[in-house]
């Protein structure tokens, strides 16, 4: 039988707070452990929890990047279950009543068509600790700098049918939050996290599968292979007329498998309750319409005005608009330059191939968008020619100078001297007979072939700073 993945996502987003959700404790990834927990973190009798207002706005800013509804009231439920790294037994998180509730979420998929991904809810909890393994020696320690984090959980519709598509939501939620400023979305450091919910149906089926859940995959191509497994697993398990398990898995990235952990939790498990020790969440028409008078130009709107103002194709468009960085970037070299279509290519292959290479962020860029577009001036101006322009690139991203300096110091200055080029071109001509006997001797077609052979020997001649176009005009001008 031919089967179809029905996939739900639940984004875990750490918001971008200084102090915890429920605490004055910092929240700087990579401190000492339990250097950052305070007594309210660790569950000490008698303290009583202090909802940091940052993480309500951050949430809030979300609800309204996507144009969801938002929760006016909203409260806070424990959450209980027992785990060695969250000290209090129980999670406080909400659940009947969520600070954001639905909302819709378009993708654009690869191919260009579009598909909206309903927003069930994403609703504001607080992180656990976590726990270590690996420098205990068949002991596990607890660290709990992180209980208490802000996190912003976002769960999504079963609106997936394939992992491409989970992962193209993912890559497209992690632009949106990084745009909107309340998560780095660093998924290596915890910051960005997903669960994914998955089962299988006969295709053309309405009815639901048995789920797996699998928990904490932490980059997209985890996310991609884990579904990819976990759809062969399941349907092997089908074909051969068995019943899927509905349990709780880790994908395990060595091994490229999900393994079971436990068997699905359902609500009633966890016996939510409203938190005592809080107040409901009141917010009005006024608090919600000064943060929408916040928001940034968001990723599909830059994406739309990148394609119409600059003339840019729907992928170079949405390329260049991928991140708010990546999108200043580009903007201040096109800016500078004045030729958008030159500053894309360049920003495109050249600088995000390097820094792909080399594994370093756009912000830690050593070639500023002020260097690029000085580079690109120069080639604008027939200062240097495509080639050379590499050339200097590189230097520029060795720290050796601007690209002015650069040319100056290495004596790169493209040749555009029509008397000096036109020596060149005689001497080629001169020392090549052969071949412009086979020129006059050619058609059209063939003619431009060997065309070739004397730009090459005279871009030779001139160690590659002769003017491209104006060696091909001089030929195709002596050549008769």
């Amino acid at each position: 039988m031919q089967w179809e993945s029905v996939i739900g996502l639940e984004v875990h987003l750490q918001l971008a707070t200084e102090s915890k959700i429920f605490s004055g404790s910092a929240t700087t990834f990579g401190a000492e452990p339990n250097t950052q927990a305070s007594a309210v973190d660790l569950a000490m009798p008698g303290m009583l929890p202090v909802l940091n207002e940052k993480a309500v706005r951050y949430a809030v800013l979300f609800g309204l990047g996507i144009g969801a509804e938002i929760g006016k009231r909203s409260v806070f439920d424990r959450k209980n279950y027992f785990y060695p790294d969250s000290p209090k037994g129980y999670q406080i998180s909400q659940f009947l009543d969520p600070i954001v509730g639905r909302g819709d979420f378009k993708i654009q998929l690869e191919d260009g068509s579009t598909r909206n991904i309903g927003i069930t809810r994403a609703h504001l909890e607080e992180d656990a600790g976590k726990s270590l393994h690996e420098d205990f020696h068949g002991q596990t320690g607890i660290d709990l700098n992180r209980a208490g984090t802000p996190l912003l959980e976002i769960v999504t519709e079963p609106d997936f049918r394939t992992a491409e598509e989970a992962v193209t939501y993912l890559k497209e939620l992690h632009s949106l939050v990084t745009y909107l400023g309340i998560s780095d979305g660093n998924m290596a450091e915890g910051s960005m996290r997903c669960d994914v919910n998955i089962s299988l149906r006969p295709v053309g089926s309405d009815t639901l599968g048995t789920r797996a859940e699998i928990k904490n995959v932490n980059s997209f191509r985890f996310v991609e292979k884990a579904i990819r497994y976990e759809f062969n697993r399941q349907a092997d398990i089908l074909d051969d007329g068995g019943t899927v398990a509905q349990e709780t898995r880790l994908y395990d990235a060595e091994r490229d498998e999900t393994r079971a952990m436990r068997s699905k939790e359902v609500a009633n498990d966890y016996r939510y309750f409203p938190e005592p020790d809080l107040l409901p969440v009141v917010i009005d028409d006024a608090y919600i319409e000064a943060l929408r008078g916040q928001l940034p130009e968001l990723p599909r709107q830059k994406r739309e005005r990148f394609a119409s103002e600059y003339d840019l194709s729907p992928y170079d468009a949405g390329v260049l608009s991928a991140t708010r960085a990546m999108a200043d970037f580009y903007e201040n070299v096109a800016s500078a330059c004045n030729n958008p279509k030159m500053a894309a290519n360049w920003v495109q292959v050249e600088l995000l191939g390097r820094l792909n290479r080399e594994d370093v962020e756009i912000s830690a860029s050593p070639v500023s968008p002020q260097a690029l577009s000085g580079l690109i001036k120069r080639i604008l101006d027939n200062s240097i020619s495509g080639k050379i322009a590499k050339q200097v690139f590189e230097a520029m991203w060795q720290g050796e100078g601007s690209a002015d300096e650069i040319i100056a110091a290495r004596g790169l200055k493209q040749v555009s001297d029509s008397g000096q080029l036109e020596s060149m071109v005689d001497e080629i001509i001169a020392t090549n007979t052969a071949q412009v006997e086979q020129y006059l001797a050619a058609d059209e077609v063939r003619r431009k072939k060997l065309l070739g052979f004397f730009v090459g020997q005279i871009m030779k001649l001139s160690k590659g700073q002769a003017n491209p176009q104006m060696v091909n005009k001089l030929l195709t001008e002596k050549l008769v």
